[in-house]
């Protein structure tokens, strides 16, 4: 069904047949022209409906609600006659579709299915031809029985219906349907039209069945290029034909609404006046501005006796022209009555409607074309005619892609860059393992042992927050290591430790790098993870229902998996090494051990003299008396580099031996933790990181089986897309390829 098609809203009693009925059975009696091809028609008029009728021969009418004329026009117009019969009344929407030719009259009857027999839309329509094309006018009213009959019995092969019994005619799975019977009619004596003929409107009946002619009904009539043929019999009072109520809900204003009365000659004695009125404008407010017409038909018995269309308008004319009250009306109502006036005024309204629409068309075209592009751009492309170099072109560019994400590049989202924080808080942690050595004694209550200052030494290297102790209860205090000490010396000299002692100290540090060591590893793996499957993801994402994308993911999760166990047994084997003490960074060593050395004397001296106090004093006659020491020390060969190093001088302390353990392990501490730093970070990154890259594109390669036998149908498959993107797709292809025939034609229309 076409959502720009025109309809006519006929009224029906309680037994389903027609009330009222413009068409009739017509004796073809020679080839002069009716209706529309009457030369009466100017130019102009002329003009804008060929510009339309060629709109609608490209299918834009699928897209755009063009005006059209309607049905109540189809005997005037094209000579064919609808059935009419109780049994094979209109119960489904008959589109007509005239084209100018110069071969002989021709009608072709299709069938276009919209909905299954279940009455779900399908996802595109079917349209296929219901036997041979027909060449007598007189053949066509059957069949288009026939094919009505076939749309009302879905599960019946419809190919049956064209020589099916008459008996068989009779039997109907549906009362009504949505589908359509298409009339495309050809000849010389014809112009290029299309309207469409829906079924009544039905008053009782079954519910069902009246809402779904009511649905079909509303589905064209909504649309503001649609002319609404407001048909009313006049044997039944006006309000109980729902009709009028039906257009003025869409018409309000009666804009697009000619009005028409049929069966004059059945008005009741007396109520001539209730119709006159109708016709001369006077409707007390019922139907706003609605223009009325009346026609009358022939009766049955003309009809049966085969009434031909000349001698049908003859009747109709002496009707109106002799029968009261019509005869008296004024010579301005005279020019509604009758089939050939209404005809004229249908022209008319439809070529202002076109008039005003073409410029209008051409706006929505436009807009269409562009929504209709940007569609499918969001498309994914479809798949080639060549599977296997595809499938080449994409592991390609994937693996180029990841190549460049772990190569890293100058972008604040990059993946090394969102590796930084986790790098700095890692190195943070492990600088925060430094032993808290703490050269005085320990006191009675943990809380109460005084924070040692931070090294000034170290004011160049590290923040404050790195090198200040964080847990006291961490404290190791300078009895604890002579104890220690003490406890180790087997066969030593007097004074001498095992270095067990050192090498105690220092694995306890090296155990608490595991954690740390272990997150950054979790974490680097984890955005690896999510950054490669963006990549997937923007590479492979339309690649879903072949399953490539899922094949990818888990061919490269097993790839990266195999990387990350490399990462993992590095850092075992790193964290083992530290575990044996080791430097040849003697001068870096022996420099810090020095300096720590000094530094943990001066808190031991300060902590039982004021010694440092004034070493460190900043009052004048301090440092004058701490520069004439220096000078006098000098002057002995001693060479002390700063006051701090006075401390040196101090007299022998019973816990020297502690304070020297202290200094080298903390000056080792310097030493390992700096290169650990380095070295975990850079073996995640060469084995993990920068270790995807190598053998991507042979593990992806393998994992499909692109070469070898069957690959070509692999890829093809793994490259398959959904039935829906592909009819998507020819959809939107297809209407792309409407809308720009449509604009071509436009563009003629305004030259």
């Amino acid at each position: 069904m076409n959502s720009g098609d025109p309809i006519s809203i006929r009224s029906m009693d309680h037994d389903s047949t027609p009330s009222t009925n413009t068409s009739f059975d017509y004796v073809d009696h020679g080839d002069n022209p009716v209706g529309l091809s009457d030369p009466r028609f100017v130019a102009r008029k002329r003009k804008m409906l060929d510009a339309v009728n060629r709109l609608r021969a490209t299918g834009a009418h699928l897209d755009l609600d063009i005006p059209v004329i309607v049905s109540s026009l189809i005997e005037a117009i094209s000579g064919i006659t609808l059935p009419r019969s109780s049994g094979t009344c209109t119960r489904c929407p008959t589109e007509c579709q005239l084209l100018r030719s110069f071969e002989p009259w021709r009608c072709i009857v299709s069938l276009r299915i919209a909905t299954d027999e279940n009455g779900v839309v399908l996802a595109q329509p079917r349209e296929f031809e219901f036997g041979d094309p027909i060449f007598e006018k007189p053949l066509v009213t059957e069949r288009i029985r026939r094919a009505q009959c076939a749309i009302l019995n879905p599960s019946t092969p419809t190919h049956q219906f064209l020589h099916a019994p008459p008996d068989q005619l009779e039997e109907r799975q549906l009362s009504f349907s949505s589908n359509s019977v298409c009339l495309e009619i050809s000849g010389k004596d014809i112009d290029d039209l299309s309207f469409v003929d829906l079924p009544g409107l039905i008053v009782g009946g079954e519910p069902r069945d009246a809402a779904l002619v009511q649905q079909l009904a509303e589905a064209y009539i909504c649309k503001g290029s649609c002319i609404i043929l407001l048909t009313i019999a006049c044997e039944t009072d006006y309000e109980n034909q729902s009709a009028h109520r039906l257009a003025a809900q869409f018409d309000p204003h009666g804009s697009r609404t000619i009005g028409v009365l049929t069966k004059p000659d059945r008005i009741p004695l007396g109520e001539e006046g209730n119709w006159t009125r109708l016709i001369q404008g006077h409707s007390d407010g019922k139907e706003g501005r609605v223009e009325y017409f009346s026609v009358k038909n022939p009766d049955s018995q003309d009809i049966r006796n085969g009434i031909t269309y000349e001698l049908a308008r003859e009747k109709e004319f002496e009707f109106f022209s002799t029968r009261t009250p019509w005869s008296n009306l004024d010579q301005l109502y005279q020019r509604r009555l009758g089939t050939e006036k209404l005809t004229r005024r249908l022209g008319q309204v439809l070529s202002n409607l076109i008039s005003k629409r073409l410029p209008e068309l051409q706006e929505e075209l436009d807009k269409l074309l562009d929504q209709t592009s940007h569609d499918l751009s969001r498309l994914p492309n479809p798949p080639s005619s060549e599977p296997v170099g595809e499938m080449l072109r994409l592991i390609g560019a994937f693996v180029r892609s990841v190549e460049r994400l772990v190569d890293g590049a100058p972008d604040e989202d990059g993946l090394i860059q969102a590796l930084r924080g986790p790098r700095v808080a890692f190195k943070r942690a492990i600088r925060q393992t430094a032993p808290d050595f703490r050269p005085v004694e320990r006191p009675r209550k943990i809380n109460s042992a005084m924070t040692p200052p931070p090294p000034k030494f170290l004011s160049n290297e590290e923040t404050e927050c790195e090198h200040q102790p964080s847990d006291a209860s961490r404290a190791i205090f300078v009895e604890d290591v002579m104890k220690r000490a003490d406890s180790a010396v087997t066969r030593e000299l007097p004074n001498n430790f095992p270095f067990i002692v050192k090498k105690h100290y220092i694995g306890a540090i090296v155990k608490r790098w595991d954690s740390p060591s272990r997150q950054l590893f979790e974490l680097t793996k984890k955005e690896l993870n999510k950054r490669v499957q963006a990549v997937i993801e923007d590479h492979l994402s339309q690649y879903t229902y072949g399953h490539l994308k899922q094949r990818v993911m888990s061919i490269v999760q097993s790839h990266i998996q195999k990387c990350a166990d490399a990462a993992e047994q590095h850092i075992n084997f790193l964290l083992e090494e530290e575990q044996e003490p080791f430097t040849m960074n003697e001068h870096y060593f022996m420099e810090y051990r020095s300096k720590f050395l000094g530094y943990y004397k001066g808190i031991r001296q300060r902590a039982q003299s004021n010694f440092m106090d004034n070493l460190e004093s900043n009052e004048d006659g301090m440092k004058n008396a701490m520069n004439i020491v220096i000078s006098y020390l000098a002057v002995l060969g001693l060479n002390p580099v700063d006051p701090t190093s006075l401390a040196r001088l101090l007299p022998p302390d019973p816990m020297e031996p502690a304070i020297e353990i202290m200094a080298e392990v903390r000056a080792y501490f310097q030493v390992a933790y700096k290169r650990y730093v380095d070295n975990v970070p850079m073996g995640i990154d060469r084995t993990l990181l920068r270790g995807v890259r190598v053998g991507l594109e042979e593990a992806l390669f393998n994992g499909i089986s692109i070469s070898g036998p069957g690959g070509h149908e692999r890829c093809r498959m793994l490259l398959s897309e959904p039935e829906d993107v592909v009819e998507h797709r020819n959809e939107l292809q297809k209407r792309r390829d409407r809308l720009l025939m449509a604009k071509e034609e436009l563009v003629q229309a305004f030259d």
